[in-house]
């Protein structure tokens, strides 16, 4: 075994991410590497108070100034706009080029026209927000005087990730920077112009890339077994090459407020053997690999005896092709597990005794990739079913009391007025079937989406050429009807069509307890609320009193507003 005790590894998650699960990634990487003798401490920022005061102020600097009409999917549209502010905060050379470019990220988002005051306001919140993080790291690397520094990055957390590198290369000589994540899966794609020109921008100050799984990279790194000319690794660089076997740890959380987090994540598989037009799940992780279910409960099993979890959320791309087999092993292993998983319209799910079995196996919220409730555009999208089919699905797993979350695509080229219409006119069928509805802008990717290249030739870059020395990451739109300012237009619409509904698209843990509350009231079988389930002292064990409903076609309609 390498002794690793001259290294002290710091390994950080910054903020913004969806606060659903802990960074499963840098927890598996500390216990890999510690297997190996090394010392790592892991930062979890993203739901430190004083990062998260900064969010709050930034959305309420929007709910200040942008019309509630305007606001459609609100934390999903706005965060394009915080990603875009941090990164042009720590890029700008010139105030007044920056201040603009400020406004044009509003008014692209909400296609309201900002302010100057707003525009001041956002920006205050944004430089309070670096304040905090140097005064942070600062102390991190005084007290911890790490040799090497591992961050994780997505596009949301990539400006934080960035000023963090910058701040580390000033205050540790010598320290050695890594940088890996899921960034590389999408808007920074191998290949695209977002990756050549953000190696470029960022050379002085990280030290190296990986795309992928990344623990024997990290290793091999340590040991010194990788050609120092070479920055940019990805999984093609170590085939053919030993690599030391990953031994079997658990992700270890000990530096981690869990209490901050409704799940911990497991997995079934990796990739998708689906190839949806604007999906690049198939192309970034390659082929579709599953794992035995028994490998899969045994990890749970011993995730639940050391840190108390029952609460799961599953990171593959669909659960369908594991579901059945996996729901009878966690039946038969008398524990009690839920999860929550990406799944896909099927035949199998329009049987309600396939989704009885899966209820008492412990599926817990099924994440469906609707996408529109018009068949010509699921067909342009590629998904190979129905809208007959998406609406037993729904039933189906709503009958066995399974949350299904309707995720929707919004402004698809070529989706017209009637097209909407026919998603709206879904959800009004489906609504008491649906525990959440929310919907997307249709995103484009300069490549790695399996439909892009029918788009190459209408491609256009939606700010100028000049913002990209602030942006680092640009945004390709394609020029196609529906144009952008109509495809944002149908999302403020979607939104007031859900909450007319009364629809739920929930993102605090009131608003989760409220959609549960009503969940209760609409379906018998009804999964227990997440709020029951993280109170580790609760003890849940419904399995068995799911059962066939014979009145289930005469449930209480529910149209009021919440009211609780």
């Amino acid at each position: 075994m390498n002794d690793g005790k001259n290294e002290k590894i710091v390994l950080a998650h910054m903020p913004y991410w969806d606060p659903l699960v802990p960074p499963m990634g840098i927890a598996t990487l500390k216990a890999y590497l510690e297997h190996f003798g090394y010392r790592v401490s892991t930062f979890d920022l993203n739901v430190h108070a004083d990062f998260k005061a900064s969010y709050k102020k930034y959305f309420e600097v929007f709910e200040k100034y942008i019309p509630e009409r305007k606001r459609g999917n609100f934390y999903n549209i706005g965060h394009e706009t915080l990603q875009n502010h941090l990164m042009a905060y720590i890029n700008q050379t010139d105030e007044s080029g920056y201040l603009e470019l400020v406004k044009q990220l509003i008014d692209t988002i909400f296609f309201d026209d900002a302010s100057e005051q707003q525009v001041l306001e956002h920006h205050d919140v944004i430089r309070g927000f670096y304040q905090k993080l140097e005064k942070y790291f600062v102390e991190i690397f005084d007290r911890e005087n790490p040799s090497v520094i591992g961050i994780t990055a997505f596009k949301s957390t990539l400006p934080a990730a960035m000023f963090t590198f910058r701040l580390a290369k000033e205050r540790v000589p010598g320290i050695k920077t890594l940088m890996g994540g899921g960034i590389f899966a999408d808007t920074m794609a191998i290949g695209s112009p977002n990756f050549d020109f953000f190696l470029e921008k960022s050379k002085d100050y990280i030290d190296k890339v990986m795309i992928g799984k990344g623990e024997e990279f990290f290793l091999k790194f340590l040991r010194n077994e990788l050609p120092e000319s070479q920055r940019v690794f990805t999984l093609k660089d170590f085939e053919g090459t030993p690599v030391e076997p990953a031994p079997n740890v658990l992700p270890d959380l000990s530096d981690m407020d869990l209490r901050h987090y409704p799940y911990v994540t497991a997995s079934g598989s990796t990739s998708c053997p689906y190839k949806c037009s604007f999906c690049n799940s198939s192309i970034f992780y390659g082929e579709f690999k599953q794992k035995p279910v028994a490998q899969i409960v045994e990890y749970m099993s011993n995730m639940q005896d050391r840190y108390g979890s029952r609460t799961f959320f599953m990171t593959d791309a669909l659960l369908n092709p594991i579901v059945t087999e996996f729901a009878e092993a966690i039946i038969q292993s008398e524990r009690t597990f839920y999860y929550d998983a990406y799944f896909r319209v099927d035949e199998e799910s329009c049987n309600v005794e396939n989704t009885l079995l899966w209820r008492q196996g412990g599926f817990y919220r099924a994440r469906l990739g609707v996408e529109s409730g018009s068949q010509k555009i699921l067909d342009l999208i590629g998904k190979g079913i129905n809208v007959e089919q998406t609406k037993q699905t729904i039933s189906g797993l709503a009958y066995a009391g399974i949350k299904p979350t309707a995720y929707i695509v919004i402004g698809h080229p070529g989706e017209t007025e009637e097209d909407f219409q026919m998603t709206l006119d879904l959800l009004e069928e489906k609504q008491n079937d649906i525990w959440q509805a929310e919907c997307i802008p249709f995103a484009y990717y300069y490549n790695g989406q399996p439909g892009g290249g029918q788009w190459k030739d209408k491609r256009k870059l939606l700010f100028s050429e000049k913002a990209k020395e602030m942006l680092i990451i640009r945004t390709w739109v394609v020029d196609e009807e529906p144009g952008r300012e109509e495809v944002y237009n149908r999302v403020f619409r979607f939104s007031q069509h859900c909450r007319k509904l009364g629809i739920p698209n929930p993102y605090s843990f009131k608003e989760i307890y409220q959609a549960d509350e009503r969940w209760k009231i609409l379906h018998k079988n009804a999964v227990p609320s997440l709020i029951e389930l993280i109170d580790r002292d609760n003890v849940t064990h419904d399995r068995h009193a799911v059962k066939r409903l014979h009145f289930a076609h005469n449930r209480q309609r529910y149209d009021s507003d919440f009211g609780f």
